[in-house]
């Protein structure tokens, strides 16, 4: 893919770009999560649906691969003494894994946005529930990282935001969380706490969504990257050579890896942009390892650019050692950080069509749209806006195929 870096680099923003009328974004979800429309685009050809149909659209022998993160409650509100109001929005654990911090007792260090943060000077803060749980906050000598400590001490930083946090829902629904997207907000799906924001391509599936895709014999798969507040951060450059790509934490259990292996030549189908990055990173994360058999297998960081500055091999070559070295060092599940931007000159190495919602103007998931099916997604997403699909988080679905 070495020809493809330039191309990808050279990607001006503006191109992605488009007017999107507040009274387009989906402001709640419908009553019924799989009442949302669905778009199917393949062959060039669009087509009207509805999501509980998605299961007639599926290839034969599909892998539908779900991202099962959990969104946590991440945002905690403090008062200083002075009556100032400081939110802290923990976004990922400081020096420990996301189930080790989750599970900590006693103590726990976040990287953190702080809202009106010109207001907290170098005390502490502190919270006390209405149950007597008390919670302290105290910035660390590094910028933007929070200590947090809290009594009782048995109870883990888990029940900690739960109790004390506050779901965060996307900016653009400009209006606070309310009770209803405590449960909708989630995936019916979703088990491995740690995201800042849902993989809102999986709203729309219900356990009747999953058993219509077990009777149509399909296989399902999970991954698991938890979201960050980046995933939200439009790009402020004009052309991706200068836009850095946010990076995310990927877990894949060994089991998923093999179901990847074994359908490396059926319709392996990503459901939402985060699934799409975890398989595609995890075939590059391969490749590093391959080429470079003397790396640990462990913790690797797929940087934004290496996809385009390397040879494609074969997915099944790489997959296969994978799954060798896992086996050879008793590991089973593969932990990494992606970095990956998928943009115009990537071709999917696993991924043969995308499960996703309409995305922001001017965003990488926009971007990432158009790798995939090219100029058309001006075609697509002109024909859901003349035909009142609704747009973002909450809003209608699409299939793409190419």
């Amino acid at each position: 893919m070495k020809k493809s870096v330039e191309t990808a680099r050279e990607t001006a923003i503006e191109y992605y770009n488009y007017h999107l009328p507040e009274d387009k974004i989906a402001k709640f979800p419908l009553e019924e999560r799989d009442a949302s429309k669905l778009l199917v685009y393949k062959n060039e050809e669009i087509v009207d649906a509805h999501f509980k149909q998605l299961p007639n659209y599926l290839p034969v022998n599909s892998l539908l691969v779900f991202n099962n993160t959990k969104v946590i409650h991440a945002r905690l509100q403090f008062q200083r003494s002075t009556g100032a109001k400081i939110e802290v929005f923990c976004l990922e654990p400081h020096g420990q894994e996301y189930q080790q911090c989750l599970l900590s007792k006693r103590s726990c260090s976040w990287k953190v946005m702080i809202g009106n943060a010109k207001r907290w000077k170098d005390d502490t803060l502190e919270l006390t529930l209405e149950n007597g749980w008390k919670i302290s906050a105290v910035k660390s000598d590094e910028a933007n990282v929070v200590q947090f400590s809290w009594e009782p001490i048995e109870v883990t930083f888990a029940e900690i935001l739960y109790e004390a946090g506050e779901l965060p829902i996307p900016p653009y629904l400009n209006r606070a969380t309310e009770i209803s997207d405590e449960e909708r907000y989630q995936t019916v799906y979703a088990a491995i706490q740690g995201s800042v924001a849902a993989p809102t391509a999986g709203l729309h599936f219900t356990d009747k969504t999953f058993e219509d895709i077990a009777v149509n014999e399909h296989e399902i798969g999970y991954v698991t990257l938890h979201v960050g507040a980046g995933t939200f951060l439009p790009v402020k450059s004009e052309t991706l050579a200068d836009h850095i790509m946010h990076r995310e934490t990927v877990v894949l259990t060994k089991s998923t890896i093999e179901q990847l292996f074994r359908n490396c030549e059926n319709a392996i189908i990503p459901v939402g942009t985060t699934s799409m990055r975890s398989i595609e990173s995890l075939y590059w994360v391969g490749h590093f390892l391959l080429k470079n058999p003397t790396s640990d297998l462990q913790h690797n960081t797929l940087f934004q650019w290496y996809p385009y500055e390397n040879d494609v091999l074969s997915a099944k070559e790489i997959l296969q050692y994978v799954l060798a070295r896992m086996t050879a060092e008793s590991a089973h599940e593969l932990h990494f950080t992606t970095q990956l931007l998928i943009a115009p000159g990537y071709k999917p190495q696993l991924a043969k069509g995308l499960i996703t919602n309409f995305h922001q103007p001017q965003s990488t998931l926009l971007v990432l749209i158009s790798a995939l099916i090219g100029e058309k997604w001006r075609d697509v997403y002109g024909y859901a806006f003349d035909n009142n699909y609704r747009f973002l988080s909450y809003g209608d679905s699409s299939f793409l195929m190419w």
